[in-house]
């Protein structure tokens, strides 16, 4: 069975606050008794939002739903890997993301957020080189003057 998710892209767009506000209620409303698609719900919110910390109770959210609900544990995947994404956990994105694609090979918001994921690792990783090269020839420089620094006296 094939589900639908948005774009990688969506959810960079995050709810408005009366929006959110309207998930945050009802999870708080329903208290210990929370739903599981009331949680879901409120997770996926704080997934698209923009703060960071909401970001990271949307992803412990989601992490109680996957380890508590074996039947949602399916949808989880997709934004258990988005938020880890978001927040630039991409080991765990990627991870959550395969398991998702090593059930549903076809998953076209699956298969965008592997490049998106990958295209990250990449560029920082190209950025992590960089930084070590620049590193390593301002040591060689330095040392090179202290070494003639040494050499003059």
């Amino acid at each position: 069975m094939s589900y639908h998710f948005p774009d990688a892209a969506d959810a960079e767009s995050p709810l408005k606050p009366d929006e959110l506000q309207v998930l945050r209620a009802q999870y708080e409303k329903e208290g210990d008794y929370v739903g599981v698609q009331t949680k879901f719900n409120y997770a996926w919110g704080l997934i698209k939002s923009s703060a960071r910390n909401e970001q990271q109770e949307g992803v412990r959210l989601l992490s109680e739903i996957f380890r508590n609900a074996p039947e949602r544990r399916r949808e989880c995947l997709y934004y258990l890997g988005l938020g880890n994404y978001k927040l630039g956990n991409y080991a765990e994105a990627r991870r959550y993301n395969d398991l998702l694609i090593d059930h549903e090979p076809e998953n076209l918001q699956a298969g965008s957020l592997r490049g998106l994921i990958d295209d990250k690792v990449a560029k920082e990783g190209l950025m992590g080189v960089a930084i070590l090269g620049g590193v390593a020839i301002a040591a060689g420089v330095l040392g090179s003057m202290i070494f003639k620094g040494s050499k003059r006296r």
